[in-house]
C-alpha cells in the first residue's frame, strides 16, 4: 500500500489552508507528505505545488487526498488532464467533502465515465479540427496547410557539387544543415 499524498489550494494570499490542513490530516495525510499553495486555479500556471506533486511527488499505489475536487481542478479539462496523470501513474484519488475514491469499484467507474467524456470531447474537437483543415486546403492558395515554400534551392547544391565542393563545405556555404544537402543531392542526381 502506498501512501497518502495530500493537496490543498487557497485561491488568494489572504485565505488560510488552516481548515484543509486539518481535514487531510484527520484523514491520515502525514504533515510531510502535504502540497499546499495560495494560487488562483484558473490555469495549471503559477501552480508549483500541485505540477511538483504530479511530477515526483506520488508514486505508483499512492492515494492523492484532497478536499474537494475544485480545489485541485479549476476546470472539467484540469480535471481529466490531472485524472489522466493519476491514472498513468497508477495513483488512486479520494476527495473528502464529495463521494470519490477510484480505491473502489464505484470511483473506478466514476473516472472511467470522467475520462470517456473527455475522449469524447477530444474527438469531436479533432473532428472539427480536421473539418476547418479541408476546408482551408480545398481553397487552394489560399490554405495554411500548404506547407511553407522550400527555402534552400536544390540547383545551387547540384552547380557547388559539379564545382567538386564536399557536402560539409556545401552546408556551410549554403548555412543548412549537412544532412539537407545530402537529401538534395539525391533528388538533384
Amino acid at each position: 500500500m502506498g501512501e497518502l499524498i495530500g493537496y490543498g489550494r487557497v485561491s488568494s494570499r489572504s485565505q488560510s489552508l488552516d481548515i484543509q490542513i486539518e481535514a487531510l490530516t484527520s484523514a491520515g495525510v502525514a504533515r510531510e507528505h502535504l502540497y499546499l499553495e495560495k494560487a488562483s486555479g484558473r490555469k495549471r500556471q503559477g501552480r508549483a505545488a500541485l505540477e511538483d506533486l504530479l511530477g515526483r511527488g506520488i508514486r505508483k499505489g499512492d492515494t492523492l487526498v484532497c478536499t474537494r475536487l475544485d480545489r485541485l481542478a479549476r476546470s472539467t479539462r484540469d480535471l481529466l488532464q490531472i485524472s489522466e496523470t493519476l491514472e498513468q501513474k497508477g495513483v488512486n484519488l479520494k476527495v473528502l467533502e464529495q463521494p470519490i475514491d477510484t480505491s473502489s469499484p464505484a470511483g473506478r467507474l466514476f473516472f472511467t465515465v470522467l475520462g470517456a467524456f473527455g475522449e469524447f470531447e477530444a474527438s469531436i474537437r479533432a473532428e472539427r479540427q480536421r473539418e476547418g483543415i479541408d476546408a482551408a486546403l480545398a481553397k487552394g492558395d489560399d490554405s495554411p496547410f500548404k506547407g511553407r515554400p522550400p527555402s534552400i534551392d536544390p540547383n545551387s547544391i547540384k552547380r557547388l557539387r559539379d564545382e567538386g565542393i564536399s557536402p560539409t563545405d556545401i552546408a556551410v556555404r549554403l548555412g543548412i544543415a549537412r544532412s539537407s544537402v545530402y537529401r538534395l543531392m539525391n533528388e538533384v542526381s
